[in-house]
């Protein structure tokens, strides 16, 4: 059974965290004198919420989690390194990855001196069962499993997840950044049977929020009280607080977007495999494609001389280029340049 005082720092579990002035009063007010702000209106002249009471409201709506469920971070980024501070204690516990996978958790890693253990995924970028890797994991600590992968693109099935999350002894934490892409349900549907699970979702890139920065995390409330106690005291701003709401309640818009992205995607993947350049597209559940060339640095130079950026991954993938989906008329402009080389 997982124990949270088990898994949380001890220096973290006795922290008696900051006390905003907007933790010591809530409501409303007329005149505004305990934190110290410019009193002349600004619309911006004062801090914002600190808990996000109404985005929360919006985001447990939709994904259908109660709002004690829910942490509102600094993009994801924020969330990873809040789960270092709390979860693993410096020069001792490890952080597992499968690579090839996200960069940041090796970064987190690294910042906050913790030992990167990497599990090997299988040949086709899927999850390996728990007896392939138990032996590896020797300490508590951090377990991150991105779905879908970036930069693989690869999904993980409910039940790969399950199986891995129920036997790690410390936190796992599920990054969905793209999960508004794929097919697979999302894991926020396995919290209520695995109290160290920590779904990470973010605003970024299905709903057009990158600029602003706004992650989620979904786990146990125990959890969310944890991240609330070591939080910067105002981590999201009024800004992404109100264009967040804003981006839930346009849901419909979203959706469209969602599926000319999905429909793009698999034009264009079908458009590259006749490339007689590209040896492999890779499956997608993202916004991307990760495509395999016979000579990745010329083909990517040429899309660089032409303005096309897209992402050089072949350190992470042998001969591979990763590549975002763009409107209609930017995919063809692609392709056409691709077809000239």
């Amino acid at each position: 059974m997982f124990d949270i005082d088990q898994a949380i720092r001890k220096n973290i579990r006795e922290l008696k965290s900051y006390s905003s002035a907007r933790d010591e009063f809530c409501g409303d007010a007329s005149i505004w004198l305990d934190a110290n702000e410019n009193p002349y209106e600004t619309d911006m002249n004062r801090y914002p919420d600190p808990y996000q009471t109404e985005l929360k409201k919006a985001v447990a709506k939709l994904k259908k989690v109660e709002e004690n469920q829910i942490f509102i971070g600094h993009g994801s980024d924020e969330i990873i390194d809040l789960l270092f501070r709390a979860f693993c204690e410096p020069q001792v516990d490890k952080a597992y990855l499968f690579p090839p996978t996200y960069g940041m958790y090796a970064i987190g890693a690294q910042i906050n001196q913790v030992e990167i253990v990497e599990l090997p995924l299988l040949q086709d970028f899927d999850l390996p069962e728990w007896s392939q890797i138990q032996s590896i994991i020797r300490s508590k600590g951090l377990l991150f499993m991105c779905s879908p992968n970036n930069p693989t693109g690869t999904a993980y099935s409910l039940n790969s997840i399950q199986e891995l999350a129920s036997q790690f002894p410390g936190i796992v934490a599920v990054d969905e950044a793209y999960i508004d892409f794929s097919e697979t349900p999302s894991a926020i549907s396995l919290l209520s049977k695995i109290p160290n699970l920590v779904v990470l979702q973010t605003l970024s890139k299905a709903y057009g929020l990158a600029g602003l920065r706004v992650g989620m995390a979904f786990t146990h409330p125990e959890i969310i009280k944890v991240l609330n106690k070591i939080k910067p005291p105002y981590n999201i701003n009024t800004l992404s607080q109100q264009m967040g709401l804003k981006a839930l309640e346009n849901r419909e818009i979203v959706l469209q977007q969602i599926q000319e992205i999905k429909h793009q995607r698999e034009w264009l993947r079908n458009e590259l495999e006749i490339l007689p350049q590209v040896v492999k597209v890779h499956p997608s559940e993202a916004n991307f494609l990760l495509v395999q060339f016979e000579d990745t640095s010329t083909n990517f130079k040429a899309l660089l001389d032409h303005g096309i950026v897209v992402r050089n991954r072949a350190r992470q993938v042998e001969g591979c280029l990763r590549i975002t989906i763009g409107t209609p008329d930017q995919n063809k402009t692609l392709l056409q340049t691709l077809k000239s080389l």
